[in-house]
C-alpha cells in the first residue's frame, strides 16, 4: 500500500472536515511522463491511468493520503553549516511534542499565543507559523483513502464533481445564474493563476474517504 503526502490549502481542509457534505475529490494537473503519454503519444487518458502503468502520483484505490496543511509548532531556530551552500542558515527544531505541546491547525480558524519573531533571533522557544510543505508526519491529523483515480480535461468537471471538490456556489453570466461549476473554475484560477482555467489542462482526478489514521 502506497502512502503519500499531499498539500491543501486552507479552504480544502476545511471542506474535508466538515460534516456536512465534505470534500471527497481533489485535481491536480497531469505533469511528467503520463503527460507525454497523452501529448506525444496519443494515449487516452483512460489508458495513461490504470494502475498497471503506475503513473499515478497519488496511488490508486486503497492507498493512502495523508494531508499536510498549514500548522503551528512549539520550538526554537538555529544555525547549521550548509555543505551544499557554503554557508549558515536557520534551521526549524520542532519541540512540540517532547514538551507536552500539540499541534495547532490554521485551517481550525485558532492561533496560539507566543508566537515568534525571527528577527529577534528565535533561539528561545516560541509557537511558530509552518508551512504545510514542512508538516512532519507526527503532525499530520487528516489520513484520506483513495477510491478511484482518472484522469480528464479540468473543463470536464460537471456539477455533482464541482460539489465532491468543496467549490463553493457562484455566479456565472447574469445575476441570477450561477454554479458550483462556476466556483470551481474561480477556486482553480485562485490556485493556478489567471487563465489557467481557459488552458484547459489535463488533470488528476482523485476520489477519497477519509479514514481515521494510517493503516499498515
Amino acid at each position: 500500500m502506497k502512502q503519500t503526502p499531499t498539500l491543501f490549502q486552507r479552504p480544502m481542509v476545511q471542506a474535508i472536515v466538515r460534516e456536512v457534505d465534505p470534500k471527497t475529490q481533489t485535481r491536480r494537473h497531469v505533469k511528467g511522463e503520463a503527460l507525454d503519454w497523452l501529448e506525444a503519444h496519443n494515449f487516452t487518458p483512460e489508458f495513461v491511468a490504470l494502475p498497471e502503468n503506475r503513473m499515478s502520483p497519488y496511488g490508486y484505490a486503497g492507498d493512502q493520503i495523508y494531508v499536510k496543511e498549514t500548522f503551528f509548532a512549539w520550538g526554537r531556530w538555529e544555525t547549521r553549516f550548509s555543505a551544499k551552500k557554503g554557508r549558515d542558515e536557520w534551521h526549524f527544531v520542532d519541540m512540540t511534542l517532547e514538551t507536552g505541546h500539540q499541534y495547532v491547525y490554521a485551517a481550525d480558524g485558532i492561533q496560539p499565543a507566543l508566537l515568534g519573531r525571527k528577527r529577534s533571533g528565535g533561539v528561545s522557544p516560541a509557537w511558530w507559523k509552518r508551512p504545510a510543505i514542512f508538516m512532519p508526519r507526527t503532525a499530520v491529523r487528516i489520513w484520506l483513502e483513495v477510491v478511484s483515480v482518472r484522469i480528464e480535461r479540468v473543463q470536464a468537471i460537471n456539477e455533482v464533481d464541482a460539489i465532491a471538490e468543496g467549490a463553493p456556489w457562484a455566479a456565472c453570466g447574469s445575476p441570477q445564474e450561477g454554479s458550483h461549476k462556476a466556483g470551481y473554475a474561480q477556486l482553480w484560477e485562485s490556485i493556478n493563476g489567471p487563465g489557467s482555467w481557459d488552458v484547459n489542462p489535463w488533470a488528476w482526478v482523485v476520489e477519497f474517504k477519509r479514514i481515521s489514521g494510517a493503516t499498515q
